[in-house]
């Protein structure tokens, strides 16, 4: 059975577009002395502390703070940033390709959950690549500390889809984490689960 024809499309960035590796970070988070790092930060679960900076309820500043505060130890503010920052893995050139060919058949925009220390580490990423922002893929993105919401939460999803001027079954929903296409599907947008990148043929069932 074909499926529906979409309007629009709506990505997700980390893991998506951009490659991640939480273990990373993770990893370095301990290696400086964050106790139980895995279960305060990971893809599926986090602490509130994260959950508020990606929010933007809090500044970078203060996240730093709070990273040092729990780790109680004469850590650097540019070791914690580094530390943090060590999950985002770059760009492939090809998939920016990918993307850019579909942009010029149909409406995208991004939605991600991401704080301002990840988002400027990933523009400056960028800007090595031969794309200078992400602007040029996209006719808006939609970063959770900067709407102050974020995935899964149906609202989220809703406000995003008022702004873009679009019915939830008008949409395709491109993301990587389980629980945020479960959040998608409830506030009724089409999604596709995002595995490896040949999964971005797939869009080409919906446009």
């Amino acid at each position: 059975m074909p499926k529906k024809k979409v309007k629009a499309l709506l990505f997700d960035l980390g893991g998506v577009i951009v490659d991640l590796d939480y273990q990373k970070t993770i990893k370095a988070f301990e290696k400086i002395g964050l106790i139980g790092a895995e279960n305060k930060y990971n893809q599926f679960n986090q602490h509130h502390l994260f959950d508020d900076f990606e929010t933007g309820r809090i500044s970078a500043p203060n996240f730093i703070q709070k990273i040092q505060d729990e780790i109680n130890q004469n850590i650097t503010h540019e070791i914690i940033t580094n530390a943090w920052n060590s999950m985002i893995l770059g760009f492939q050139e090809e998939k920016l390709r990918r993307i850019e060919n579909i942009s010029q058949k149909i409406p995208c925009y991004l939605l991600s959950n991401t704080n301002e220390i990840h988002l400027n580490y990933v523009n400056n990423l960028l800007k090595k690549t031969r794309h200078s922002d992400l602007d040029k893929f996209f006719k808006k993105c939609y970063y959770s500390h900067q709407i102050k919401r974020r995935k899964p939460e149906k609202e989220t999803f809703e406000w995003v889809l008022n702004d873009m001027n679009y019915d939830g079954s008008d949409v395709l929903f491109i993301e990587d984490s389980p629980q945020h296409i479960e959040g998608a599907k409830k506030a009724n947008l089409n999604t596709l689960f995002y595995k490896k990148m040949s999964d971005l043929s797939k869009i080409e069932e919906w446009i």
